[in-house]
């Protein structure tokens, strides 16, 4: 069976692209061995897909080439997809931070991607395991499954990485792009909780779903938002993000008081309410529950805060604004939200996802080495990259 382009992979980046493929009427096949497509899309925000942020910028995402997702991201903005969103009606709010999630449910979106497929007569092959993918000597590409052989001229590897291997993630994209000759930058979970040494874990678990917003930083990145202890460790938006910049063995500091004063908030309330208990002063600012913990994990005395030395005057407030953690790891791929790494990009034109050593073969979406910030940026680099290779395939 003859196709012009086959899509490997129903998630984000192969729904888009096959839609977009489709489009120009190019004769489509989209293969996946899960049951139904978009798995990821239906169980990300919380059940309300996180699908874009207003404030997409190169700068949110990593990458060994820090360029190379400008021109895909430019060719097919969040306006775009926006765009799309409400062409179909569906409603949807911004959360914080320009995310943008649907009003009612993730499906929506699934329903709309594979729409625009049906639209445009994208052939789908759900329940297909595939077991060789390889270039014909007459041109294209052959893709043998259990169910039969099929060949393409254009071949778009949208697989996806390795995070969340419950929902069926593989190394598929990456085995594909070795057989090729592509290096395979080294993979790790992104967008990911801490595990802590059983130190902190144990006396922190006692207080697990407290949240507390903070600074979190690593030697060279900052972030600002929430921080949820958990009884395995350290999770929330402002981990979640720090996490794709931290490496094994670094400390992570975290400012319990970001953007303010702790040092003058306690002067003056020595001023002001000297016989105030420490636990109770800092119960104004944080939970009782981690107020107590704080100080127990620290060793501070519970008195009257009028009878803290200068001493632990200063430590107390160097801990609220530095509190220095190292994390035992991270909870790996199985929470990861995004894979860390991947096919270099060096491989790959930015202008067209095409491989430069291998015409008409594509590399898209998390297969890639692009990951965005939490927030909506990498379902858009899934759209973005979905579009051009969709549209030069």
């Amino acid at each position: 069976m003859n196709f012009d382009v086959i899509v490997i992979g129903a998630g984000a980046a192969g729904l888009l692209c096959a839609a977009t493929t489709g489009s120009r009427k190019r004769k489509t096949l989209l293969i996946d061995h899960a049951k139904r497509p978009g798995k990821k899309i239906l169980i990300s925000g919380g059940g309300r897909s996180n699908f874009t942020n207003y404030y997409i910028e190169p700068e949110k995402y990593l990458c060994e080439n820090p360029h190379f997702c400008k021109s895909a991201l430019s060719q097919y903005t969040q306006w775009d997809f926006i765009a799309l969103v409400e062409q179909y009606k569906i409603k949807y709010h911004e959360k914080s931070l320009g995310q943008l999630f649907c009003d009612d449910s993730a499906k929506e979106i699934v329903a709309m991607l594979v729409s625009e497929c049906e639209k445009n007569d994208v052939t789908f092959a759900y329940q297909t395991d595939i077991s060789e993918v390889k270039a014909r000597e007459q041109g294209g590409y052959s893709v043998t499954t259990d169910k039969h052989t099929y060949t393409c001229t254009s071949l778009i590897i949208a697989s996806g990485g390795l995070s969340m291997p419950k929902l069926g993630a593989s190394p598929f994209a990456y085995k594909v792009a070795k057989q090729f000759g592509l290096e395979v930058l080294p993979t790790s979970a992104g967008l990911v909780p801490f595990t802590l040494p059983p130190e902190l874990k144990t006396p922190l678990a006692e207080v697990s779903g407290v949240s507390i917003p903070v600074e979190v930083s690593t030697p060279n990145k900052s972030f600002v938002e929430d921080m949820l202890i958990t009884h395995r460790g350290l999770s929330g938006p402002s981990i979640l993000q720090i996490s794709s910049y931290w490496h094994p063995g670094e400390e992570v500091f975290i400012n319990l008081y970001p953007g303010d004063d702790f040092g003058a908030f306690l002067n003056e309330s020595i001023s002001t309410q000297p016989n105030v208990s420490l636990k109770n002063l800092l119960a104004t600012k944080f939970a009782k529950r981690f107020a107590e913990t704080f100080i127990d994990l620290h060793k501070f005395e519970n008195v009257p805060i009028k009878q803290l030395s200068h001493k632990e005057q200063a430590r107390l407030v160097d801990l609220v604004h530095n509190w220095n953690i190292r994390p035992d790891g991270t909870e790996g791929y199985r929470t990861a939200e995004v894979t860390l790494g991947g096919v270099n990009t060096d491989h790959l034109s930015s202008k067209t996802m095409e491989v430069k050593s291998h015409p008409n073969l594509y590399f898209i979406g998390e297969a890639v080495d692009v990951t965005g910030w939490l927030g909506g940026y990498n379902f858009q680099w899934a759209w973005s990259s979905g579009y051009v290779a969709g549209m030069n395939a």
